[in-house]
């Protein structure tokens, strides 16, 4: 305790110790996103609300970017980031389509986001990625990233807040992680959106940062489509 003069009257001052003054440059959004790949088509899907801790931000606020025609970029995490990530990807593949006069492969985009998310390694993105397109082939393909830019070709993978519930079911449903040893007919376009419309029911159930509408972008050698599902909004 000390005390000091201020015109006569004494003021005592209570020193409580260190005080820590925390600042943080990112935000957590919400949002969760998904893709699986097929013989002859991907899907990428994601939830539209858009929140900060029980706070709603928007409800039609979608995380499938469409970058060609034969490719969607699923991006979601710190909203701000996101923004910054696409507008850069859609400005290097005006470039390559400049440079080139052709439009980048899904793989040649995957890789190039490798770049970009691995250059900001110290001040990483936060964000989830997920890559859903056709290879050169034709065939589905899906490409999962980690904030710094590792990333692998899977056939189906879910990220965002709601990951941890979406990628069992997608294991038990798709990779038959349960069924060892068991012949499956290949996954048909009509079953896949079948289940992504089931587990993003499911999810929106329990998780607060899912809901509101589904938006699933839809990949086939014709283009990209989309269609919309209602989720819950509370």
């Amino acid at each position: 305790m000390q005390h000091c003069a201020d015109g006569g009257r004494m003021r005592e001052y209570h020193y409580t110790g260190p005080v820590e003054h925390k600042f943080s440059p990112y935000a957590f959004n919400g949002g969760t996103v998904l893709a699986i790949a097929g013989d002859d088509f991907a899907l990428v899907a994601s939830d539209t609300r858009l929140s900060e801790g029980y706070s709603i931000h928007s409800r039609d606020s979608p995380k499938c970017y469409k970058l060609t025609d034969t490719t969607v970029l699923g991006c979601t995490g710190f909203h701000g980031d996101c923004l910054t990530l696409t507008k850069i990807i859609d400005a290097r593949l005006k470039m390559y389509k400049h440079a080139n006069n052709k439009g980048m492969t899904s793989g040649a985009i995957a890789a190039m986001l490798s770049t970009i998310l691995y250059g900001r390694r110290f001040f990483p993105y936060y964000v989830y990625n997920i890559v859903g397109g056709l290879d050169e082939e034709g065939r589905g393909a899906v490409y999962s990233f980690d904030p710094v830019g590792s990333y692998q070709r899977d056939s189906y993978k879910a990220g965002g807040s709601a990951s941890a519930m979406l990628q069992p079911l997608l294991d038990n449903q798709i990779g038959y992680k349960n069924m060892e040893n068991v012949e499956h007919a290949p996954l048909s376009l009509d079953k896949a959106v079948q289940l992504v419309r089931d587990v993003f029911i499911s999810a929106a159930e329990r998780d607060v940062y899912t809901g509101d509408a589904l938006k699933i972008s839809i990949i086939t050698k014709e283009g990209v489509r989309e269609e919309t599902v209602p989720l819950r909004k509370d």
